[in-house]
């Protein structure tokens, strides 16, 4: 109906898929991807040889495993950035029912390599965290149903979408994974929000998560350790936090030099949770400024072209999945300088990590192939057609 009264925007027949693809997508979020994984590959070669040391490889081991795959989700974004949003939705359906099971499967047949939390599938030669990519899935399931109930005579998609989150949260917490849990439940509350929810009953979501967060520190140990180091007024020195802290204290303006900081031969999480304390010692705030930068400039850009997308899936889809990622960045870095407790959550395309970065690449891909310049895709266009 809108095309008839508005007119539609004319679509090159024939067009090949490549140029096509390069002709629409946002080519300045690719380079922003890029260059994160270029610094992540540049904080590896500085943060990963004294693990691989104390564990019996080569210097540049978990440098050589960051390439492939760093390369293995450049691919899949790729790909996935190249598919139509109803092929994506598809996918991302039929993916989050894989994570889905392979959750549920995690008491039974997962480990803990050690951490405390059953998170992983060992594979031997590498590792698998399943909730990586649920995270994606669950984002464009849950603007699917959300859109579909907005339908004359839809489902009541919302409130499906609610109890699949509660349910994804709860098996999260019971692992424990409180960031992860905390991530999918944000995600869930802007999609909500951005689809038209009352103010008073996020507020009351709010309190509804303070209210499990006070029940979680009451009867987990691990969540009241956490809480607790993080409330403390004097850092320990000998934590990953103290460590973490006085290595962006030495930094400073430009940093202390390349390949000159100490943190990495004391911090066993230095490439992956705390690699921004690496970038802050090594190459000081200037080049924490410039990665703030970069995911702001993703986030933002996707959000300015999604508010001109009329699809609502699309607009909802895109929405969670920009905010998501520019939300697990920002916890990772809060982290870092304690402004946050303690998560366990990776910098998105600079920390070390197979799941984190492949599943990272499938969601930034599924985001371009949302905020790509569409035919009757937005709104100005048509209007501005019309006026002519």
């Amino acid at each position: 109906m809108t095309e008839m009264v508005y007119g539609a925007v004319p679509e090159r027949g024939g067009e090949p898929v490549i140029p096509k693809w390069w002709r629409t997508v946002d080519k300045w979020l690719i380079a922003c991807v890029l260059i994160l994984f270029g610094i992540g590959l540049l904080l590896g070669l500085a943060a990963s040889p004294p693990l691989a040391a104390r564990n019996g490889f080569a210097p540049f081991h978990y440098v050589e495993r960051q390439v492939i795959f760093g390369l293995t989700a450049l691919v899949a974004m790729a790909v996935t950035s190249m598919m139509s949003p109803t092929l994506v939705r598809r996918l991302g359906i039929l993916g989050f029912l894989a994570a889905f099971v392979a959750l549920l499967l995690l008491p039974v047949l997962g480990t803990d390599f050690g951490k405390g939390a059953v998170r992983w599938y060992s594979l031997g030669f590498a590792s698998v965290q399943p909730s990586e990519f649920l995270k994606p899935g669950f984002v464009v399931l849950a603007a699917w149903l959300m859109s579909a109930s907005q339908q004359v005579g839809g489902p009541p998609g919302t409130s499906w979408s609610f109890v699949l989150c509660a349910a994804i949260v709860g098996l999260l917490v019971l692992q424990p994974d409180f960031g992860q849990a905390c991530l999918v439940l944000f995600g869930w509350g802007v999609m909500y929000f951005v689809a038209g929810a009352p103010i008073f009953l996020l507020v009351g979501m709010a309190g509804m998560v303070v209210m499990g967060g006070a029940l979680a520190y009451a009867n987990s140990e691990h969540f009241a350790r956490r809480i607790d180091g993080f409330l403390s007024a004097e850092v320990d020195p000998t934590t990953q936090l103290g460590y973490a802290t006085n290595a962006i204290r030495e930094g400073g303006l430009f940093g202390v030099g390349v390949g000159e900081g100490q943190v990495k031969w004391s911090l066993p999480d230095a490439h992956t949770d705390f690699i921004v304390a690496v970038a802050a010692e090594e190459y000081g705030l200037v080049l924490v400024l410039i990665i703030i930068a970069l995911y702001a400039l993703i986030v933002v850009r996707s959000l300015l072209r999604l508010m001109r997308e009329r699809d609502t899936f699309i607009r909802l889809a895109g929405t969670g999945m920009a905010a998501m990622f520019g939300v697990q960045a920002m916890i990772n870095m809060g982290v870092a300088v304690r402004l946050l407790p303690a998560k366990g959550m990776t910098l998105p395309f600079v920390s070390y990590g197979g799941s984190s970065l492949i599943a990272g690449g499938i969601a930034l891909g599924m985001l371009l192939a949302f905020t790509r310049t569409r035919p009757q895709g937005d709104f100005d266009a048509l209007l501005n057609r019309h006026a002519r």
